[in-house]
């Protein structure tokens, strides 16, 4: 579960306050889907990586689970966000010189995790690419690597999925492909959320989310969408 009461975030550009987000409050459910869409300088990244405990907020409260986000030590809220939430990138932030099986094994070394190659072998095997473990990210497609990026995201079993801009870099056919995998993961129990400007692609979820000068604007179901 996801609660966001009031949370504001404001950066200093300069001396120069600049108002990213302003009072959201949002809920978010175990086992959604939902897209955030909205203009550039909207705040959507912003808010996504305030959910992904990025980067915290000037002000207000963020609940993820039990946990009031912003009262939690470094310490803690690093192995919080480790172990509760998966990360996947527009432009994929695969090490390249490392092969996909490596990538995906990061997660689990860092967390001395036993058994890490055979647990992310089956991470690689979830996303179809497991025959391609051994190759370097520059020896991939693009949708290839956004694969790597997906099972690298799930390898700890998150309960929660943030993908931001994931089929931006992608063609039309690539791009359902990954939001394919996403589906999957969302059928299996996983929250998914992804900021997303393709309205194709938020169409893909259950709920949209839409931001406009750093407020929630609109928030819609799919069920709201049927006559």
């Amino acid at each position: 579960m996801i609660e966001i009461k009031n949370l504001s975030k404001t950066y200093l550009l300069g001396e120069i306050p600049v108002h990213a987000i302003t009072d959201i409050s949002v809920r978010i459910n175990p086992g959604e889907f939902v897209a955030i869409m909205g203009p550039s300088g909207s705040g959507k990244s912003t808010l996504l990586n305030l959910l992904g405990c990025l980067d915290l907020p000037s002000s207000g409260t963020y609940f993820l689970e039990d946990f009031n986000i912003k009262s939690l030590k470094p310490n803690k809220l690093a192995e919080v966000r480790n172990k509760r939430i998966g990360f996947v990138f527009q432009n994929f932030n695969l090490l390249p010189r490392a092969s996909a099986l490596e990538n995906v094994e990061l997660p689990l070394i860092y967390g001395r995790i036993k058994n890490s190659r055979k647990i992310a072998l089956e991470a690689l095997k979830s996303v179809g690419l497991s025959e391609r473990s051994k190759h370097r990210p520059n020896e991939l497609s693009g949708g290839e690597r956004q694969r790597v990026a997906i099972a690298r995201a799930i390898v700890n079993k998150p309960a929660i999925v943030l993908a931001d801009e994931p089929t931006g870099n992608l063609d039309t056919k690539t791009g359902k492909d990954i939001m394919d995998i996403f589906s999957r993961l969302n059928d299996e129990g996983t929250t998914i959320i992804i900021v997303t400007h393709e309205r194709d692609i938020a169409g893909l979820t259950n709920r949209t989310i839409k931001m406009l000068d750093g407020n929630i604007d609109q928030d819609i179901s799919r069920m709201e969408l049927i006559p």
